[in-house]
């Protein structure tokens, strides 16, 4: 072929020679001059390098993967601000069908008038939940003419740490009910001997973020149920379904824990655990719109028309409701089955291979949900944070750490299964941590009672 010669002064800036490789680029002030948005990205991407990766990332319960064709959903709709509801009635009409999806899924009565919202995810919906329960509690006690000074709310040693910025952000005393070295959810007996006429609610959790074990929350509701009979009291049960609401209506479907508990007042869940979807995402459900007061609902006149709103944050993207929505569709009762069936296996197929290994006791085997946790058996020259720590240099995250008050003393792994982790990508974390044990069984730590040197929580 022949090519004609083009006297055009045209350029060809290597990849790695332009002005962000040059020299210095500010971090801490804005630059001074543009740069190339080619140069930028590359720029960013690289320094990205230097995370884990997210798939290998056992510690977070946090979604990691979606299809394709909802990465593209959720891509045409990050421009979206789900707060404009009369700018974009559509997506607000899908967040409808999810909160209505949600509460079907958790029994809500079916001749009754469930009430919910979307979230940012379960922090907020528990900060929401807790003032509307605290709220009810003040309203009854004005009602009696008693003092409204001295709320409680009755949760385990073993809640997330939103359930304590709750009670310290809103003035409301916690009283915790301490697991122990044997037993790391809460015992009814131990609630109900913290109950009293200021309690706002009581809080047992589906799916503890400690070792993802059911606490036993029928047992529990029918001990409160019992008390409020004998006192006169109408104390909430709140159940934290953080991680467990999208998992136990598809593997334990006959398990009692929510709305089919009459004493069972509300429930938060978060989309973006095993809902499946890309943070952040959560939901608040009341069993009736009685439990939600008036009061805290603002009828904001924004753009156009009365948008009724009980949120803390005001703008937040509708991309992740819309992702929801694609999963429920997709999805339906027989695909999320399907995965948490999966999950459970693949977290079983773990629990199984590390109890063989020798030097690890097994506390939650992954029967509950996909998340399985293991400590150190007996006396052993390495620490679970030392395992963790050499498992970190082959790319495996996965997280040492201790229980909570009254049984700090063990120290445990974790390991949640999302969707994404195939059984083949198991057997290489079982693998890396056959690994891991004989480096440290070859090369002993010189201080393994210095667990601190080793934490990633």
């Amino acid at each position: 072929m022949i090519h004609a010669h083009d006297p055009a002064d045209t350029e060809l800036t290597p990849a790695y020679s332009g002005r962000l490789n040059r020299r210095p680029t500010p971090k801490h002030r804005l630059p001074d001059s543009e740069s190339p948005p080619t140069a930028v990205y590359r720029y960013i991407h690289d320094e990205l390098l230097l995370d884990g990766s997210s798939r290998l990332n056992m510690a977070t319960f946090v979604t990691t993967w979606m299809e394709p064709e909802a990465d593209k959903l959720m891509a045409e709709s990050f421009d979206k601000n789900m707060i404009d509801k009369d700018e974009y009635p559509q997506t607000a009409e899908i967040e409808r069908r999810c909160v209505n999806v949600v509460a079907d899924l958790f029994h809500a009565p079916v001749d009754g008038d469930a009430i919910g919202v979307s979230t940012i995810g379960s922090s907020e919906a528990v900060m929401l939940c807790g003032l509307a329960m605290k709220w009810q509690w003040r309203k009854r006690r004005e009602a009696a003419g008693l003092s409204t000074d001295r709320p409680n709310m009755v949760l385990g040693s073993n809640v997330q740490v939103v359930w304590e910025k709750f009670c310290r952000y809103w003035d409301v005393e916690p009283r915790y009910v301490p697991v122990t070295e044997t037993c790391f959810v809460v015992d009814p007996e131990a609630v109900m001997a913290r109950v009293d006429e200021n309690t706002i609610g009581v809080i047992p959790i589906l799916g503890t973020t400690y070792t993802g074990e059911f606490e036993p929350i029928e047992e529990i509701h029918d001990r409160v149920v019992a008390y409020n009979a004998e006192h006169g009291l109408d104390i909430p049960i709140h159940v934290d379904a953080a991680s467990g609401g999208f998992v136990a209506p598809f593997l334990h479907p006959d398990l009692m824990w929510d709305f089919r508990l009459p004493q069972v007042k509300s429930i938060n869940v978060s989309g973006h655990k095993y809902g499946l979807t890309y943070p952040g995402l959560g939901f608040a459900i009341w069993r009736s719109k009685d439990e939600l007061p008036e009061e805290l609902i603002f009828h904001v006149n924004y753009l156009g028309g009365d948008m009724p709103t009980f949120t803390l944050n005001f703008s937040r993207p509708g991309n992740q409701i819309v992702g929801q929505y694609y999963n429920f569709l997709r999805l339906g009762r027989e695909g999320y089955t399907r995965i948490m069936e999966s999950l459970r296996d693949i977290t079983l197929f773990l629990s199984a291979e590390i109890a063989k290994m020798g030097p690890f006791e097994i506390i939650s085997d992954g029967s509950a949900i996909p998340v399985m946790a293991f400590r150190m058996k007996g006396e052993q020259p390495f620490t679970v944070f030392h395992v963790s720590d050499q498992l970190r240099t082959g790319g495996w995250q996965v997280p040492a750490y201790t229980m909570p008050a009254d049984a700090t003393d063990v120290a445990v792994l974790r390991i949640v299964v999302r969707e994404g982790f195939s059984l083949d990508l198991a057997e290489g974390l079982v693998a890396a941590l056959r690994k891991a044990v004989d480096h440290l069984n070859q090369y002993p730590p010189a201080h393994p009672s210095e667990p601190e040197r080793f934490s990633h929580t």
